[in-house]
């Protein structure tokens, strides 16, 4: 059946998306979502070490900004398995020359949709239709001594989040505003 996976770039370098072909007959549905052969350009030698998932039931629900400092820095492929989400991911590298910059996706079952998140890079996302879930692909394990996050709302971002936010956890709620001489992450 040929390669099921395509790769595009968005305008931040490193920030990709990757579009799964479905296979639809009389019996149902299959989808590739992984595969270390066709993603071999972009994963290279990392592993995939954690899966996690998420089911958020409130519409206008926003996890995030989420990373891990070096040396427990990861990337991440975050695909929707149900529901709609506008997923959201901020280059917060040093030198990099989209510091700060942002992009989003929409991301459904339908459109086949996984973001891949580089290293270096905060993630967040807004729930916009109800009991939706995600599935996480971590190529570094969870450090709770290596996590951060930044506000959702940082003006320094100016992220257009699509609805008013409905909830966030205590701790999304006290993330931290980005701080004027904030020079990024050093990879």
């Amino acid at each position: 059946m040929g390669k099921r996976l395509t790769i595009q770039q968005t305008y931040i370098e490193g920030l990709k998306i990757v579009e799964t072909a479905s296979y639809i007959d009389t019996r149902g549905a299959f989808t590739r979502l992984y595969c270390e052969c066709e993603l071999a350009e972009i994963i290279g030698s990392r592993r995939i070490v954690q899966i996690n998932h998420s089911c958020t039931q409130q519409v206008g629900t926003v996890r995030g900004l989420h990373f891990q400092y070096p040396p427990h820095a990861e990337m991440k492929l975050v695909r929707c398995l149900r529901g709609r989400v506008w997923d959201v991911a901020v280059d917060l590298r040093a030198n990099s020359p989209t510091f700060l910059h942002w992009h989003a996706e929409e991301l459904t079952p339908e459109n086949g949709r996984m973001i891949i998140i580089p290293e270096g890079f905060a993630h967040g996302f807004q729930v916009l239709e109800a009991a939706s879930e995600l599935l996480y692909l971590h190529t570094a394990y969870y450090a709770p001594s290596a996590e951060a996050g930044f506000r959702y709302d940082d003006p320094c971002l100016g992220i257009k989040w699509p609805l008013p936010v409905s909830e966030l956890s205590p701790r999304d709620a006290n993330h931290p505003l980005l701080k004027p001489d904030f020079s990024g992450i050093a990879l």
